[in-house]
């Protein structure tokens, strides 16, 4: 996720898009009371729930992770919320985001997925989605735990106190989009992978005093 609107470039920490530039709190309190961090904080319900829900909670499966890398390369360039309000219409569009049939996707079908207001229509992105489908079903380790074996160790980590403690990329982020490139898959640089690292519970950036922080 970014807190701007390009991906790899003005992008200064991983999270979804900050409420505000003034905004320096580590977490701040909603009407229910729960501290969150602060990008969760005054934002639109959807992404409250991404929030208490998603957002670092461990994800496994081979569709699931697909599915999460697919969306964080067609984020590239836009808000997260958008890709969150489209994500219903992204699943149905891709096939649940079942890698086997997604694969077979031809040309028909990106000129079906480029006539489909509900997702985002760009090329680039919808053939990088097919590639990278055919590129999961070549793996020789299931995908989820090809990235997952790019987890840190927990005990060299500190939790972030503020949002400016975040980091964009990490080592670990960086080998992870060095080694999906070579087996093929596309749209994952480092600040990708770290997005994808936090947004799976691979990393835990909620900030000290987030309820969620564990």
């Amino acid at each position: 996720m970014t807190v701007g609107p390009v991906r790899d470039t003005a992008r200064v920490m991983s999270e979804p898009d900050r409420v505000g530039a003034s905004q320096e709190a580590a977490a701040a309190s909603p009407p229910d009371d729960r501290p969150r961090c602060g990008w969760a904080t005054g934002s639109a319900p959807d992404y409250l729930v991404y929030h208490d829900e998603e957002w670092g909670v461990p994800l496994r499966g081979i569709a699931a992770m697909f599915e999460r890398i697919s969306l964080e390369a067609f984020q590239s360039g836009l808000s997260w919320l958008t890709i969150l309000r489209k994500r219903p219409a992204f699943r149905s569009a891709f096939a649940g985001f079942d890698p086997a049939v997604v694969a077979r996707y031809d040309e028909d079908d990106v000129v079906r997925l480029l006539g489909d207001r509900g997702i985002v229509r760009n090329r680039r992105k919808i053939e990088a989605t097919l590639h990278n489908a055919r590129a999961v079903l070549d793996l020789d380790v299931p995908l989820d735990e090809l990235v997952w074996s790019f987890a840190p160790d927990p005990t060299g980590r500190t939790r972030p106190a503020t949002p400016a403690d975040v980091p964009a990329v990490s080592p670990e982020s960086t080998a992870m989009a060095k080694e999906l490139k070579r087996r093929g898959l596309r749209f994952v640089g480092p600040t990708t992978c770290y997005a994808l690292m936090q947004a799976v519970g691979i990393v835990d950036d909620h900030v000290l005093g987030c309820w969620r922080a564990r």
